[in-house]
């Protein structure tokens, strides 16, 4: 099921004010010890790399006014900004599912295995998963008692939570604070990952295009074949076919 933006949201854009709204909502849900958990991720549609996924939570809903979503920030503003998010942040957990487990599963599904594996790290109980291959990257644990609303990026659910501790938010990471900090977290980490690939697999241009599917790639596909890295479900059908002959 597809979730529209909450009323309560209805014409709040900016990440701090959402953040605020969320946490009265929260608290009038659930009393004084609501937490609010923003979940994002990163890597759903590259042909290359892991899925990464990170759950926040800040300190102060009003405590970095630059937060805003990842994808409308530079690289290089996104690293500025990096440590300070995570001084910003009162506990994060930064996860992932691996090629093989998006292979298996299909991108969907890893990408609610790797919020789940984050959300585990941070003390969220009911939560049996299975270490990731890439080391999870984390600050802190949830507060003791705490009541946990997770606020997930979109319009989806993450499977294997329970349905009532979750809010999706349609373009959270530029409504919800908590949620955009989740954003720069992963998306700095993953475009980390990616360039440890360009030297453990140089001529790809991991480094420059992160495992999406840019000419540059596709032609170095072409011309050096696939890394155990690249995911074989997701290639263009013409691109497998020509590795296939």
């Amino acid at each position: 099921m597809k979730f529209k933006v909450p009323a309560f949201l209805e014409g709040i854009e900016a990440p701090i004010e959402g953040e605020i709204a969320m946490r009265n909502f929260a608290v009038s849900q659930m009393g004084e010890n609501a937490v609010v958990v923003g979940i994002d991720e990163v890597g759903r549609g590259p042909l290359a790399g892991p899925v990464v996924a990170c759950a926040a939570v800040l300190k102060a809903a009003d405590i970095m006014p630059a937060l805003n979503d990842s994808k409308k920030l530079t690289r290089p503003k996104r690293e500025a900004m990096y440590q300070a998010v995570q001084d910003a942040c009162e506990c994060f957990a930064v996860a992932s599912a691996s090629v093989e487990e998006i292979d298996r599963m299909n991108i969907l599904e890893a990408d609610f295995l790797a919020m789940r594996r984050a959300l585990q790290a941070l003390g969220m109980p009911g939560i049996k998963e299975s270490a990731p291959e890439i080391p999870i990257f984390q600050k802190g644990m949830l507060p003791e008692a705490s009541k946990v609303l997770i606020v997930v990026d979109g319009n989806l659910k993450i499977h294997g939570i329970p349905e009532e501790l979750q809010i999706p938010v349609v373009k959270g990471d530029g409504r919800i604070a908590s949620i955009s900090a989740a954003s720069i977290l992963a998306k700095v980490f993953r475009d980390r990952y990616m360039d440890d690939l360009e030297k453990r697999y140089p001529g790809y241009g991991f480094d420059k295009h992160a495992g999406y599917g840019t000419k540059a790639h596709l032609e170095a596909i072409r011309r050096q074949g696939m890394t155990p890295e690249h995911r074989k479900s997701f290639h263009p059908k013409s691109l497998q076919t020509e590795l296939d002959l």
